[in-house]
C-alpha cells in the first residue's frame, strides 16, 4: 500500500504545477485585457468606429441615402479646388519637412558651439507652447498689408524708402482750368510754351495742409519775383487757402509752397533742365537758350508710397503659412537631432580632427550620415504633420485667397461643414488622407522596431 500511494503521488506531482502555471497565465491575461479594455474601447470609440464609418461614408451621397459607389472619388480628382487642395499638399511635404529638417541639423550643430546653449534651446522651443490657433493669429498680424499693422510690411517700406525714397505728394493733382494738363504717365505740364524771361505759378490742389513737409513756407513773396532774361522762373504752390477765401489761380498770401517738387525745363521733348523746389514752392532754370519750353512736374513727384509685400496675397499664401510653420517647429527638430547628436562618438569626430579634417569635412562626412537615423525619423513624423496641417491654413490665408491655399485637411473641412455639405465627398478626402498618411506611419513604426532590437 505505501509503495502504490507513493507511486500515485509521484505520477501526479508534475502534472499540479503545470495546472498553476496555466491558471496563473489564463488569470493574467485576464487581468492585462480588464486593463487593456477602457483603452480599447476609446480606441474603437475615437479612432476605429471614425475611420469605418468614413470610409462607408464615402460610398453615399451629400444627403447619405443613394449609394454612389466611387462616384465621390472620381468627382475628388475631377474638382480643381481638391487638385489645388492636392498640389498644396505636395509642396507643403516636399518644401517644410525639408527645410525643418535642415534648420533643425544645423541649429543643433551651431547650439554645441553657443555658451548659452540652454538658453537658446529654450528660445528656440517656445513657440511650441503656442497653440496653433495663437501662432495663425500672431502671423495674420505680421502679414498685414498695411504697414501701420503689419511688422513685415512696416519693414520693409522702411528698407524701401531707405534706399529708394518716397513721394512727398502721392495725392496732389492739378487745378484744373490753370494751365496744366495731365499726361498718360501721370506727370503734369504746362498747356502752352514758356521762353526765358517768364514767370510761371503752377498750382495744385488735394494736398491736406497738415501733409505739407515741415518747413513749407507762403508763395507769396517768391511769385512776385521777376525772371532775368536768360532765365526761367516760377513757383508751385498749393492753390488753397486755410479757411477759405482764396482766388483759384493766384497765390494767394497764406498759400504754401511746395518744396521739393522735382520741375524739368523740356524742349523739342528733351528735358534740357531739372530742379527742385525751395522751401516756399519756388524754383529757377538760369542760362537758357531762347526757344519754346514746356515746364513739367514729372510722375514720381506724385507716385503713391510703397505699401510693402502682398504676402497672403494667391502667389505668397502659401510660402507666407509654411514661414508660420517653421517658426513653431524649428525647435522641436532642433531638440531631437541634438539629442541624437549628443549620443554620436565623441572619439570618432576627435580622430577625425587629427588627422586634419576641418569642421565642414567632420560635419559631411561624419556627423551627417552617423545622424542619418535620427534625421529619418525627424523627417518622416513632420510629413505626417504636415499632411494633417489644418489651423495655421484656415487661420490665416484671407477669405478670398483661402482657395489659392487649401490642402487636404482644411478642403476636407469646407467640403463637409464649411458652405459644400456634401459628407460624401468630404469623407472621400479624409480616406485619401488617411491613405497617404499610413505609408509614413508604418515606415515609423519599422523604424522604431528596428532601434528597440
Amino acid at each position: 500500500m505505501t509503495a502504490t500511494a507513493l507511486a500515485k503521488e509521484a505520477s501526479s506531482s508534475p502534472v499540479a504545477p503545470a495546472d498553476r502555471n496555466r491558471r496563473a497565465r489564463r488569470r493574467g491575461r485576464v487581468i492585462a485585457l480588464l486593463f487593456v479594455f477602457p483603452a480599447l474601447l476609446l480606441l474603437g470609440a475615437l479612432v476605429v468606429y471614425p475611420v469605418l464609418f468614413s470610409v462607408g461614408r464615402s460610398f453615399f451621397d451629400a444627403s447619405g441615402t443613394r449609394f454612389v459607389g466611387g462616384d465621390n472619388y472620381a468627382e475628388m480628382f475631377r474638382d480643381p479646388a481638391t487638385l489645388k487642395a492636392i498640389r498644396n499638399t505636395t509642396i507643403w511635404v516636399v518644401v517644410a519637412p525639408a527645410l525643418l529638417t535642415g534648420l533643425g541639423l544645423i541649429l543643433a550643430v551651431l547650439v554645441e558651439k553657443v555658451r548659452w546653449a540652454t538658453a537658446f534651446k529654450l528660445l528656440l522651443f517656445m513657440p511650441m507652447a503656442v497653440s496653433f490657433l495663437a501662432a495663425g493669429i500672431i502671423f495674420r498680424l505680421a502679414y498685414d498689408e498695411d504697414p501701420n499693422k503689419g511688422v513685415l510690411n512696416a519693414a520693409a517700406v522702411s528698407v524701401h524708402d531707405a534706399f529708394e525714397g518716397t513721394s512727398s505728394y502721392p495725392t496732389a493733382r492739378a487745378r484744373l482750368g490753370q494751365g496744366l494738363t495731365q499726361g498718360p504717365d501721370g506727370s503734369y505740364r504746362t498747356s502752352s510754351s514758356v521762353s526765358p524771361g517768364d514767370s510761371v505759378a503752377l498750382a495744385m490742389v488735394g494736398v491736406l495742409p497738415k501733409d505739407l513737409p515741415k518747413g513749407a513756407e507762403p508763395a507769396y513773396a517768391a511769385a512776385g519775383h521777376k525772371a532775368a532774361p536768360d532765365e526761367l522762373r516760377g513757383v508751385v504752390y498749393l492753390d488753397f487757402t486755410p479757411g477759405g477765401g482764396g482766388r483759384p489761380g493766384k497765390v494767394d498770401p497764406r498759400e504754401s509752397g511746395l518744396p521739393e517738387m522735382k520741375v524739368e525745363a523740356v524742349r523739342d521733348g528733351r528735358t534740357v533742365a531739372s530742379t527742385t523746389t525751395a522751401s516756399d514752392g519756388s524754383f529757377r532754370f538760369p542760362g537758357l537758350r531762347s526757344g519754346a519750353y514746356t515746364m513739367t512736374l514729372p510722375a514720381s513727384n506724385f507716385a503713391q508710397p510703397y505699401q510693402g509685400v502682398s504676402w497672403l496675397g494667391p502667389t505668397l499664401v502659401t510660402p507666407a503659412i509654411i514661414g508660420a510653420y517653421l517658426w513653431i517647429w524649428t525647435g522641436f527638430a532642433m531638440v531631437l537631432i541634438g539629442a541624437g547628436l549628443s549620443t554620436l562618438p565623441r572619439d570618432a569626430l576627435e580622430a577625425a580632427r587629427m588627422d586634419g579634417a576641418n569642421e565642414w569635412q567632420i560635419f559631411r562626412r561624419i556627423t551627417v550620415p552617423l545622424l542619418a537615423p535620427v534625421l529619418t525619423v525627424v523627417f518622416v513624423t513632420l510629413v505626417i504633420n504636415v499632411m494633417k496641417v489644418f489651423d495655421l491654413v484656415y487661420i490665416i490665408a484671407p477669405g478670398p485667397v483661402q482657395e489659392d491655399a487649401t490642402v487636404l485637411a482644411t478642403q476636407m473641412w469646407l467640403v463637409s461643414f464649411g458652405g459644400g455639405n456634401n459628407q460624401g465627398l468630404g469623407s472621400a478626402l479624409g480616406v485619401l488622407l488617411l491613405l497617404l498618411v499610413i505609408p509614413a506611419m508604418v515606415f515609423n513604426v519599422r523604424r522604431f522596431r528596428r532601434s528597440q532590437r
